[in-house]
């Protein structure tokens, strides 16, 4: 599926009376959700690109429930999988997706990265303690462009 095809699925859905829409092919995973305020979030999964959009973050663990991450590698970074604008939090009045200190885990969300007027959460690809935030909520932000720097 490509970038045509995903955005065509967005328009439909965006004009349809349907809150959203999901399908799997195996390879890819689309999620699209319609939400009141007018703005369209969208999830999207495959082997190549793991950019998915802001809905309910998941549950915080009690920290007796997990055993503390093993950081991939020291100096580690969480780069920006696209050009778009840099958002800390899932709108303007909540608390940041993680601050300075905070343990990270693979495949946590650190923030979202908003394209075309659709909000991408982006995931940890690795796990460690945020040492340093290198954007500020509202910087644009290009593919590659490193976000925060873990350590162990």
């Amino acid at each position: 599926m490509d970038f045509k095809e995903i955005k065509r699925l967005i328009t439909m859905v965006e004009e349809a009376q349907i809150s959203g829409f999901k399908i799997d092919t195996g390879t890819i995973k689309i999620e699209i959700e319609k939400h009141g305020n007018g703005q369209t979030y969208v999830t999207t999964a495959s082997p190549t690109m793991m950019a998915h959009a802001a809905h309910a973050p998941a549950p915080v663990s009690h920290a007796s429930d997990i055993a503390a991450p093993k950081v991939d590698k020291p100096g580690a970074t969480v780069k920006s999988p696209m050009v778009g604008t840099f958002y800390a939090s899932p709108s303007p009045d909540a608390a940041a997706f993680v601050s300075v200190g905070d343990t990270i885990s693979k495949g946590q969300v650190v923030c979202i990265v908003e394209a075309m007027k659709l909000f991408n959460e982006i995931e940890s690809d690795v796990s460690g303690v945020i040492e340093k935030i290198l954007v500020n909520s509202g910087d644009p932000v290009e593919y590659g462009q490193d976000l925060f720097i873990l350590r162990a």
